[in-house]
């Protein structure tokens, strides 16, 4: 990802957020959470201090995925794979989970939140091989989530 993907990569994150989490969090939640976690200031702070990586589909972004820098353990978090609806279950989101995989060095493992009812999120990264190591409530702009904390050793 590059500066210049800032807002394409912002249209993604809302598009999939409002989508995938219609009947789960209250629209207001989620668009007090996307305007903190992915205005332009915290947008620039990833680009600059973690992995971006963007997917494109006729020269339009239509996924990323967003991963931390590898700790000395080798391990790993990965904040995010998001893609427009329409191009889910295509392949989009495991090349990217594949691309950070394949990028970063020294990695042993990948550690990822996902609310509990996102079926298509945790069905998503079951099928990759992580494994759910704990369940904890998230207070998510006054919003309480239910949350699978899950892990996939490399």
């Amino acid at each position: 990802m590059e500066e210049r993907d800032v807002n394409p990569v912002q249209k993604v994150a809302k598009k999939s957020w409002n989508t995938t989490y219609e009947k789960i969090i209250p629209l207001e939640i989620q668009e007090r959470f996307l305007n903190t976690a992915y205005n332009d200031e915290m947008m620039i702070k990833r680009l600059n201090g973690s992995y971006l990586y963007i997917a494109e589909k006729d020269q339009q972004i239509v996924g990323f995925a967003n991963f931390s820098t590898v700790k000395e353990e080798g391990e790993v978090e990965l904040g995010a794979i998001y893609l427009y609806p329409e191009y889910q279950g295509k392949g989009i989101g495991t090349a990217l989970l594949h691309e950070g995989i394949k990028k970063l060095k020294g990695v042993k493992s990948i550690y990822i939140n996902v609310e509990k009812e996102n079926s298509i999120g945790t069905n998503f990264y079951h099928a990759k091989g992580f494994k759910v190591i704990s369940e904890f409530d998230d207070n998510l702009e006054g919003h309480i989530t239910k949350m699978f904390r899950m892990v996939l050793s490399i």
